[in-house]
């Protein structure tokens, strides 16, 4: 559904309301000496924030894929068979030679998007 203008001005009056921006401060200036005591850049840290506030506020949730080589890499690390295991074996046993091969391309992609995407997100969000 696509938000109108009226949806967006409610919702930016509900977080008003509820402290949002307040919240957000104590957690950045809270997130800033977490990243000056492990020696993070703080300015990298401070774009990483508000890339991640940003997309609260737009209500972008993480794909399913993400969340899984997520759950993978926390579980078990980064693997040698990461994409056989990424794989959907009933679809893939449908494919021709061809198409499997351009599956397994596409599916390196996104695992390497993802890997980098994780290694990003993971230096901010580990607790001290």
């Amino acid at each position: 559904m696509e938000r109108t203008l009226k949806m967006l001005a409610k919702e930016a009056k509900q977080r008003l309301k509820k402290g949002f921006w307040e919240n957000c401060e104590k957690e950045l200036s809270d997130r800033r000496a977490l990243a000056r005591e492990q020696g993070i850049s703080e300015s990298r840290m401070e774009r990483y924030f508000v890339d991640k506030v940003s997309n609260t506020i737009r209500g972008e949730t993480p794909d399913a894929f993400y969340l899984k080589v997520k759950k993978l890499l926390l579980e078990e690390g980064e693997v040698s068979d990461a994409i056989g295991r990424l794989t959907d074996k009933a679809y893939y046993e449908t494919l021709s030679y061809e198409e499997k091969q351009r599956y397994n391309m596409e599916l390196s992609a996104k695992y390497l998007a993802a890997l980098e995407r994780f290694k990003k997100e993971y230096a901010f969000e580990r607790k001290a």
